[in-house]
Formats: structure tokens, sequence, C-alpha cells
């Protein structure tokens, strides 16, 4: 029997301007493998909600089963939706460049890397306010480009290359192999574009090792991009800091929460007055488990409340033991922006991996994750759930 509603619980929720909607959750599968026997794997789940309300949900499709993993033969996937992810269009390829491509050298230095493979990776996408949704991908880990839609994806413009602004970086750190993101990036109130990026000379596992973190930025709504200074170098404490999501505080600083291979098994953050110089000294978020995996993070702006939510494989396992293991993908929330997390819910008990998140106009808030039936580094396809703040802060 459904709970009812006293009098006197009305009239406290009139007064207090609380929400008395009903608890919802609701999940569904975008990619699962199988569907499309071109594509064995599905990774790297990114999703965003456009300046007019579409929703839109990426992912790298990858043609080999696991075990050449990221410099497979990838395409990047997108499927659009415009009911806040109740349904969806069908998938479709939007990353093309034109002309000669050649395999990162660093690539081929291991085992089972074919050649002829074509490595799309790390597509990052930015909702801008004035409606344009621009794109930030790689090519190869090598090279990096610039694109955008004016119609809520549905057409991109042809991409432009902007390795150059990689360049920059060097005096500073002599990468071989690059990566934006991934995840939805960030514009700022003062309309500067913000895309994470990791950096690695490419020598140590996977050819993604050593690495360290960092961001490029746009002042001219992505029509020219600028390196920022490093964010998080790598150090006998902050090992291999990489994959790494951003979002403006509201004192209008930009703080990074970054995924690394630290033996604090935690989270790492730092901020920037400007989102791409001055950060301040990194340090572990001792609330935020680091199983080494990409994480999730969006503005709840809905009610009259300013959250910060956060996602990622969150188990005791990693705390008692620092297990990496990929699974229960929890929610969390901070109302001190960041530095305390007091609600942490489960939203998959069970194998899952990477996540983004981001909320609809109405409130409504998307987790688009990795999950399986067993452990594996990027699950058997990529789950949306749905729900609402009610659901995240029921007991």
């Amino acid at each position: 029997m459904k709970p009812t509603l006293t009098l006197c619980s009305l009239l406290f929720l009139a007064c207090s301007g609380a929400s008395a909607a009903e608890p919802f959750l609701e999940k569904q599968d975008l990619f699962t493998v199988g569907d499309n026997p071109a594509y064995n794997i599905y990774h790297i789940p990114g999703i965003v909600v456009t300046a007019k309300g579409t929703v839109l949900a990426w992912c790298e499709a990858r043609k080999r089963p696991a075990g050449v993993s990221d410099w497979d033969d990838i395409r990047i996937l997108l499927r659009r939706s415009t009911d806040d992810g109740k349904t969806w269009s069908a998938p479709q390829s939007i990353a093309e460049v034109p002309g000669p491509k050649r395999k990162n050298p660093f690539a081929l230095r291991m085992k089972n890397v074919d050649p002829n493979d074509v490595t799309y990776n790390n597509p990052v996408l930015i909702a801008d306010k004035d409606g344009t949704v621009h794109m930030i991908f790689c090519l190869e880990y090598e090279r990096c480009f610039s694109q955008r839609s004016e119609d809520d994806g549905l057409s991109w413009s042809k991409p432009v290359e902007i390795t150059a602004t990689f360049e920059a970086f060097k005096k500073d750190y002599a990468w071989k192999v690059l990566a934006t993101g991934p995840n939805h990036s960030i514009q700022l109130r003062t309309g500067r574009l913000v895309v994470p990026v990791w950096l690695s000379t490419g020598e140590g596992g996977n050819a993604h090792r050593p690495s360290v973190t960092a961001t490029i930025y746009s002042d001219d709504q992505g029509k020219t991009w600028k390196a920022g200074e490093i964010a998080v170098p790598c150090t006998d404490e902050w090992i291999n800091p990489n994959e790494t999501v951003a979002i403006e505080l509201n004192d209008g600083r930009v703080l990074l929460n970054v995924r690394s291979e630290s033996k604090a098994h935690r989270r790492l953050v730092v901020t920037s007055p400007d989102g791409a110089t001055n950060w301040s000294r990194p340090k572990f978020d001792e609330a935020l488990l680091e199983p080494i995996c990409m994480a999730g993070i969006v503005r709840y702006n809905h009610g009259g409340k300013s959250l910060i939510l956060f996602s990622n494989p969150s188990h005791a396992d990693t705390q008692k033991s620092g297990s990496t293991a990929r699974k229960n993908v929890s929610i969390k929330i901070s109302r001190d922006e960041g530095q305390t997390w007091p609600v942490n819910k489960l939203l998959e008990d069970g194998p899952s991996a990477y996540s983004d998140l981001a909320v609809t106009q109405n409130g409504t808030i998307l987790c688009f994750y990795g999950a399986g039936s067993k452990l594996s580094f990027s699950g058997s396809g990529l789950r949306l759930a749905r729900f609402n703040l009610d659901w995240l802060e029921q007991p």
C-alpha cells in the first residue's frame, strides 16, 4: 500500500517548498553487444543535454573482442532523444577524418595491434548555451579534431584539426600520446569552453603511461583552442593521472576530478580560477573511492537547489584492499560544492564500469554507464538510468 500524505505533511510541503514527487528509477540498454554484428565492445559512454533540451548519448564502438582494446578499430556512435531520454534514434557514426591515416607508432610496439585498424577515440561533447554542440575527438591517440553541430546532433561540420594546440604542452611534458576527456565537458559562465586532456610519453603500459592531466580551452566558441597548464603531474604520490571530468563551482572556479593509479585509491581533485592556469595543489578526496575507472560529474540546478552529482564504481573492496574491480556504480550528492558527499546511492548492484551524468531541463537525472553480468573493463553494453532527485535522496 502506498503511503498517504497527512494534512500536516501537505502543509509542511507547501510551506517549505519541498518536492512531493514520487521517486522513480527507470533503466534501458542503449548499446548491447550482439545488436550489431560489426561491434564486439561498447565503451566510453558520454551524455549531455543541449540548450534545446535534446539528449545526446555517445560511445566508442569497438570491432574486435576484448584483448586489443584501446587501439582497436573504433568508431564513435551517437543516439538522440527528444523526450528526456525515454526513446532514442538509431545509432549514427559521427566522426570521419578524410585522407590518409597512420597508426600511432607507440601502438605498433604492442602485440595484437593491426596497423590497418583506424582508432577514433575519446569523444567529448559540450552543449553551448547558444545551442551549438561542440565535439572534440582524437585519431590514433595522436591527432585531435574539433567539429560542431547546429541542429542538436543531426549533422556535423567537417572536422578541423587542432593537434597544434597540444604542441604548447611539450615545453613541460614530451608527450607522444594524447587524449581528450572523455565524457561531456563544460562551458563556463564567461563563455569559455574547457576540455580536460591527458598526455603520455607512451613508454609504459598500453602506451598510455606515464601520464599527466591538463586542459585545453576556447574563448571564441570553439573556433580556436589553446593549451592550459599541467594540472596534475605524474609523481610518486599522484601516479598516472589521466581520464578527467570538470565542473564549474558556484564561486567561478573550475574543479577537475581526476582518475589516477595512486596508492591512495581515492579520486584526485584540483581547482583553477579560470579552468586553465594557476591550478591548486592536487589532493585526494577521501570520500570518493578510486577503482581506476572513469567517473561522471554534473551540476543539478533545479527547485532552488544547486548540487553536484558524482558517479563511479564504489564498493567496500576498494576501500579495504585496494580492489580495482569495476562494480556497483553509485551516485553521490554534494551540497557544499564538493567538500562533502553525504549521500551515496547504489545504482547498479553488480558489474558496472565507466559512467557519465546529465540533467534534463525538467530535472530528470540521467546516468549512462557500462554494465554486464560479469566483471570486465567495459561491461556487455551501455545502460541508461533515468531517475529523479527524490529517488536519489530516498533512504
